[in-house]
């Protein structure tokens, strides 16, 4: 590879690296109490003294990773219709969409050590647990890292992602 092609390679990897979009998802919820929140709220927590119960968690730290995962739309905010003095947290449609990431990080923590659970997530309709997550082809095959490839969204005709502001 000569020096020019490996100098564009690598102006080509910062310039991608800049814009990914994994720092800014990382920063929302990449720490264990916001793991182990949205956990929670899968699992049907929906009141602070829930989470705090459930989780183990200071009450200054939960309430700061829930502001922080309402004013990021993962979760909402909204008064308990049972006793207004009382709130309740529920996933958005935004923070339903982390389900194969979390599931995806349990997997994997689970094949690599990291804690057995004798509990595993199944189909409610056939109670059979759920596949183990994969990338996948537009077809349906099973991908390894070296099968894959990046490309460009416009070369390859595809539409354009939403962005946060819309």
């Amino acid at each position: 590879m000569s020096g020019d092609r490996l100098t564009s390679d690598i102006d080509r990897f910062r310039e991608a690296a800049l814009s990914c979009p994994i720092p800014a998802a990382v920063e929302l919820i990449g720490e264990k109490w916001a793991f182990l929140i949205l956990r929670g709220a899968f699992n049907g927590l929906q009141h602070f003294e829930e989470f705090q119960a459930g989780l183990g968690i200071a009450r200054n730290i939960l309430s700061d990773r829930l502001s922080k995962l309402v004013a990021g739309g993962i979760l909402e905010r909204q008064a308990d219709p049972g006793d207004r003095r009382r709130v309740i947290y529920s996933l958005t449609p935004k923070g339903e969409g982390l389900l194969p990431v979390v599931l995806a990080l349990r997997q994997w923590g689970e094949e690599w050590g990291y804690g057995n659970m004798h509990i595993v997530l199944a189909d409610r309709r056939d109670g059979k647990p759920v596949q183990r997550m994969c990338v996948q082809a537009h077809d349906g095959r099973q991908l390894s890292l070296g099968e894959l490839t990046w490309i460009d969204r416009e070369d390859a005709g595809l539409a354009p992602l939403r962005t946060a502001a819309e």
